[in-house]
């Protein structure tokens, strides 16, 4: 079994992914874009349980922008978005893919919430499907 190490800017949180990430996806949301000051986010979809917190968990932060909006997790100390989605308790979750520390063997697949990309930043044209809203694979975000 594969381990992908992760970890915030600070080092405060580091983190495992164990085993093959299912999917990977660039979200355009504007929450994601507010909560990066980028474009979005780029993030691996795993299962919940293959997340192994190695130090920081009492650094990490959470805010969920709405009930049925995916949970935006955050080190609290170095401010790096590192996961989202049905965090902690939920079947899958979102791993920011800018705070992990090797290649995870996956690439990006789709462009999910294209109707809210950000207007100085087009949705590269770089042959990924394209979904104004999520896609069919339920990528939290």
């Amino acid at each position: 079994m594969s381990t992908i190490p992760g970890s915030c800017l600070c080092g405060g949180v580091r983190y495992e992914v164990l085993g093959t990430p299912e999917t990977a996806s660039h979200c355009h949301c504007s929450r994601c874009r507010k909560q990066t000051g980028t474009f979005g986010t780029t993030s691996l979809r795993v299962r919940s349980e293959s997340i192994r917190l190695l130090a920081g968990e009492e650094l990490l932060g959470t805010w969920q922008p709405a009930p049925d909006a995916g949970i935006k997790v955050f080190c609290t100390r170095c401010g790096s978005s590192l996961f989202g989605g049905q965090w902690p308790d939920g079947p899958i979750v979102s791993v920011r893919m800018g705070c992990v520390d090797a290649d995870p063997g996956v690439r990006p697949e789709r462009h999910i919430y294209t109707a809210s990309a950000a207007p100085w930043f087009p949705v590269p044209d770089d042959g990924l499907p394209r979904f104004e809203e999520g896609s069919d694979a339920g990528d939290p975000r």
